[in-house]
C-alpha cells in the first residue's frame, strides 16, 4: 500500500497549486482519502476529506472558497486543488487514509497510511 503526493512548489501569494495523491493498494472505492497539513512550528491538520457515510467534500474552514478536493477514480488519484494561496497555508502537504468525523467535525485518520508528503511555499 502506497501514497504518492506531488505537485508542490513555491509560489505568489495569490497564486494557484494542484496536489496529487495516487493510492497504489487502496482502492478509492473503498477507501478515503484525505489532505493534511503540517505548517512549520505545528501540528499536522486536516484540510479536506470526504465524509464516508454520503460522500460529501470536507474543506477546513481555513480553506474554504479556496481549497478543492476531488478524486478520479479511474485513475485511482485524488486530489487538492489550491487557490488564491496565502503564506498561512505554506506547509508539507500529506494525503492520507482518512474521512470526516462528523462528531469531531474533522478529518480523521481511519488507516494509518501516509504519502511522504509535498512542500507548498507561499512566499512573494
Amino acid at each position: 500500500v502506497q501514497l504518492q503526493a506531488s505537485g508542490g512548489g513555491l509560489v505568489q501569494p495569490g497564486g494557484s497549486l494542484r496536489l496529487s495523491c495516487v493510492s497504489s493498494g487502496l482502492s478509492l472505492a473503498y477507501y478515503n482519502i484525505g489532505w493534511f497539513r503540517q505548517a512549520p512550528g505545528k501540528d499536522r491538520a486536516g484540510v479536506a476529506c470526504f465524509s464516508s457515510g454520503d460522500g460529501r467534500a470536507y474543506v477546513a474552514d481555513s480553506a474554504k472558497g479556496r481549497f478543492t478536493i476531488s478524486k478520479d477514480y479511474n485513475k485511482n488519484t485524488v486530489y487538492l486543488e489550491l487557490s488564491n494561496l496565502q503564506s498561512e497555508d505554506t506547509g508539507v502537504y500529506y494525503c492520507a487514509a482518512a474521512h470526516y468525523d462528523s462528531r469531531e467535525r474533522r478529518c480523521v485518520v481511519y488507516l494509518d497510511v501516509w504519502g511522504r508528503g509535498t512542500q507548498v511555499t507561499v512566499s512573494s
